[in-house]
């Protein structure tokens, strides 16, 4: 048995990527699942195929930037799980672009998502865990937490902030509550789209055609930091293709 097995487990921005990859992982070495993302429609056909599987998954539509929501997918994990032993907020916008474009509702964006989204879960979750007296928070950030390049500007900013904001709760957590920050570099999802300046887009997914590594390389990762024993907390993981800089 792995240190996975029975382990209730929420996923945000659980749809696509490597929140799907995640997932489909961690239910096959027998994590409960707790699963949500903004379509409902994938997160639906998610659930259908780990329940075929044999494996234990339900959904609820989920917005990282509506707080409420949050609630409801920690409360949803204790209804139908009992309780919940990790949270992934795995949920992101990348709308990357130079400053120049003034695409200043992109940039609220991306402080909103993978800001706010990664705050409300804490505030949602850390009750719990305390009352538990144990619980694990995993993040998704990014290499742009590491290294700014032209045009990641913003992007870059809130993901050195989740790296600050989950450095301070790792030192806030005590001894029973674990911290983990998993940062992918160039993977191959659908990212590039989400650049709305053509030309961003266009080396974002030439990138990415070149060099990129599989979701699954991410969803390992996370995985490794889940099955450690509970007193071994494994607090950063960069993960990124050999070939990147």
């Amino acid at each position: 048995m792995s240190g996975i097995d029975g382990k209730v487990v929420a996923i945000t921005g659980a749809s696509s990527g490597i929140g799907e990859a995640t997932a489909l992982l961690l239910a096959a070495r027998g994590a409960r699942l707790v699963l949500g993302a903004r379509r409902s429609e994938r997160l639906a056909d998610l659930v259908a195929r780990i329940e075929k599987s044999g494996g234990a998954a339900v959904q609820t539509r989920t917005d990282v930037t509506r707080r409420d929501d949050l609630d409801a997918l920690v409360a949803l994990a204790g209804e139908r799980f009992g309780r919940l032993d990790v949270l992934v907020s795995n949920a992101g916008a990348g709308t990357i672009s130079p400053l120049d474009d003034l695409r200043v509702d992109e940039w609220d964006e991306m402080v909103d998502v993978n800001v706010k989204g990664v705050l409300h879960g804490i505030g949602a979750a850390l009750p719990v865990f305390r009352a538990q007296g144990t619980g694990h928070f995993i993040t998704t950030a990014s290499t742009a937490a590491f290294r700014i390049v032209p045009a990641m500007a913003v992007y870059a900013g809130t993901k050195f902030a989740v790296r600050a904001i989950c450095e301070g709760l790792r030192q806030e957590a005590g001894d029973s509550l674990r911290v983990t920050t998993v940062s992918p570099g160039v993977v191959g999802t659908d990212f590039a789209d989400a650049s709305t300046n053509p030309q961003v887009r266009e080396q974002i997914a030439e990138m990415r055609d070149r060099i990129a590594i599989p979701p699954e390389a991410i969803a390992q990762a996370i995985a490794f930091a889940i099955e450690r024993p509970a007193n071994v907390d494994v607090n950063e993981i960069v993960v990124r293709p050999t070939a990147q800089n």
